[in-house]
């Protein structure tokens, strides 16, 4: 299932929302290096990952991954992890580790990556502006991709794999839109032997991700539990102050 849209009009336009997809899209055309774009762009992109996404272990041991880390982790050797601080040099010495988290955040793969994260923060992601606020919303969406990279890391605390992203945070909303939002028709694209474009209730659009999060995720390469983390976390927070969010219009079930 691919949502195209809600129907659940905002009393402000989502500014940080917008603000946040530009951001994105900017630093993934014009900041970081693809190998379809530029020649030897394959070891451009690599350096550049390594040297600015999140990885569990250097968070883990505080201190960047060593070459010889890198190498394992190039081959193939995702969990080889050196314990400690290793004597063998590290590529990117001055790496901020815990700053990588952040910056991560704002690092996709590729086109397809994006373009998906981007399409559910816009769908998603203005209702919860509208009724959080710019500045708190900002809040939650930084403290949602946090807990995600933080549940991720408890996951694979030896893993020498950059971390790149915003689906975590994205997550967060989204789980913050269940609660909120339950009954908002999306119309949405249902892609079995036929193609067919329905609205349905948010809650049904979201459960179903979020439930396939354990089945079709985990054989997909993807951060799973980074995504499961930042889903519940945002649930809870809208649980948590639902009461003391501003009003929104009233969205008829399905």
């Amino acid at each position: 299932m691919i949502p195209l849209r809600d129907q659940n009009p905002t009393s402000r336009p989502a500014v940080v929302t917008v603000l946040l997809i530009i951001v994105n899209v900017a630093i993934y055309f014009f900041i970081q290096p693809h190998a379809v774009t530029n020649r030897g762009g394959g070891v451009q992109e690599a350096r550049f990952t390594y040297e600015h996404a999140a990885i569990p272990c250097e968070v883990v041991n505080d201190r960047p991954l060593t070459q010889s880390e890198i190498v394992r982790s190039l081959r193939g050797d995702h969990e080889g992890c050196e314990e400690g601080h290793p004597d063998s040099p590290a590529p990117f010495p001055h790496k901020a580790v815990y700053l990588a988290i952040l910056y991560s955040m704002f690092l996709h793969g590729s086109l397809l990556h994006i373009g998906g994260n981007m399409l559910f923060l816009w769908i998603f992601g203005n209702n919860i502006e509208d009724r959080m606020g710019p500045f708190l919303y900002l809040l939650f969406y930084f403290a949602g991709g946090l807990v995600a990279a933080a549940a991720h890391i408890a996951s694979q605390p030896h893993s020498t794999v950059p971390v790149v992203g915003a689906s975590g945070a994205i997550a967060a909303v989204m789980g913050a839109y269940l609660v909120l939002f339950p009954n908002a028709p999306i119309r949405t694209v249902f892609i079995f032997f036929l193609i067919l474009i329905r609205d349905i209730s948010a809650k049904w659009l979201l459960l179903f991700w979020f439930v396939s999060q354990f089945f079709v995720a985990p054989t997909q390469g993807i951060a799973w539990v980074a995504h499961v983390g930042g889903f519940l976390f945002g649930a809870l927070v809208a649980l948590l102050f639902r009461n003391r969010l501003r009003g929104s219009p009233v969205i008829a079930g399905y």
